[in-house]
């Protein structure tokens, strides 16, 4: 069986250093600084997407919310079953609806889980 090792500086000779700088710097950041949930907002659990912006999530309370993705973040914010999100209940109707707020990658998902965040995710897969 053969292996091929590529060597870090074979790599950079198609990368400036400040390409290669910024990437490896993006790829700490990601990690290093990561949102939390604040106040009223809880972690959630993307269950099914229903349309025109909308999505069915399990949240961390032990609630089934219909969120929504706010207008200014419609362009931005491409989100699947399964993603990991912070949702924001409404003040009104706040135990049925609510606002999705930010979406993890799936490496901060994975720091989430490391540091313990996200225990609850094991037992909301039970149900």
């Amino acid at each position: 069986m053969t292996q091929i090792f590529i060597n870090k500086s074979y790599l950079s000779m198609f990368m400036s250093k400040r390409e290669e700088e910024e990437r490896i710097e993006q790829m700490q950041m990601e990690v290093a600084r990561i949102k939390l949930p604040r106040g009223r907002e809880v972690f959630g659990l993307i269950d099914q997407r229903l349309g025109a912006s909308r999505l069915r999530v399990r949240c961390f309370d032990n609630k089934t919310r219909i969120c929504r993705i706010p207008g200014r973040l419609k362009r931005r914010l491409w989100v699947r079953e399964n993603d990991i999100v912070i949702v924001e209940p409404w003040e009104y109707c706040g135990e049925e609806k609510g606002d999705i707020v930010f979406k993890y990658t799936p490496t901060q998902t994975q720091f989430l889980k490391n540091k313990g965040y996200l225990r609850e995710l094991d037992t909301m897969d039970e149900f």
